[in-house]
């Protein structure tokens, strides 16, 4: 008896172990921020979007297919022509996420790298076809306009083909060899004229400082002319005492410097005293 009881415990616990395992075959979980469509082996893809949670499909029969709907980013390295004919090598940053709704026809025409064989499409081509319309000095000053009507247009694009872009930025401009160089010897250029224009305005102000102080000496001597007439020779006179006087106060501060009365020759009869 014990031993049928066990039995039938042994084939029950077989039989669920098999069929949750046949249920847990038939179930699929879908993350959040992610979307299946499902492949019939006999209808083919199903128009209707899986949301998310856990779901039910019948194994071998029915295949699902998840898609990530979060915005994922992506560069794309251009190269291309300006208006002028210049080298531009700019590097486009694009934030894209598939429509939900889209998926089964996403998948039917595009597969499940969709971004793969869109992107590098159009994203080259949309992005000549602006830069071609603006000069090499217009893509610097210009770059917001530049990336709006990319965006503009990429937008556009990428909607045909079942898809959203949230941003579209562009993270990287240069020029090619010969532009730098040309940019580099304006800029040169243009620091030799200011330095050669502050050298004439110093020339100019300096010039301007000798006429003033020209007009400045010619003032002085009218006014020591006119001195001079109303005075007679009494101003010179007076200036002649005002030297004098300055030059015996230094002598008279000195050593070794004796003053010698006008009319003695004290020091010149020494020899003929000494004779007598």
């Amino acid at each position: 008896m014990a031993a049928q009881f066990f039995n039938r415990i042994g084939q029950m616990g077989l039989g669920v172990a098999v069929l949750g395992g046949v249920i847990n075959s038939a179930l699929y979980n879908v993350e959040g921020g992610h979307r299946a469509v499902i492949f019939d082996r006999f209808t083919g893809i199903k128009q209707s979007v899986v949301g998310e949670g856990t779901h039910f499909f019948i194994p071998w029969v029915q295949r699902p297919i998840i898609f990530d709907i979060r915005s994922q980013p992506r560069n794309v390295p251009v190269i291309t022509g300006s208006k002028d004919l210049q080298n531009v090598n700019i590097t486009l940053r694009i934030l894209y996420r598939p429509i939900p709704d889209e998926l089964p026809k996403i998948y039917t025409i595009l597969g499940q790298d969709y971004d793969e064989r869109v992107l590098p499409s159009i994203a080259p081509e949309v992005l000549k076809a602006v830069v071609a319309q603006f000069d090499a000095g217009e893509l610097i000053t210009q770059r917001e306009m530049v990336s709006q009507r990319v965006s503009q247009e990429l937008t556009v694009r990428a909607k045909q083909f079942g898809f959203i872009l949230d941003d579209i930025s562009l993270t990287h401009l240069t020029f090619g060899r010969e532009f730098t160089q040309a940019v580099e010897m304006k800029q040169v250029a243009q620091q030799e004229a200011e330095k050669a224009r502050f050298v004439v305005e110093k020339a100019e102000q300096q010039k301007l400082a000798s006429i003033i102080s020209a007009e400045g000496d010619a003032a002085a001597a009218d006014l020591l002319a006119k001195s001079f007439g109303e005075a007679g020779d009494g101003l010179v006179e007076l200036r002649r005492i005002e030297a004098a006087e300055d030059i015996a106060y230094q002598l008279s501060r000195s050593r070794g410097v004796a003053y010698l009365p006008s009319g003695q020759s004290t020091l010149l009869n020494l020899p003929s005293t000494l004779a007598q």
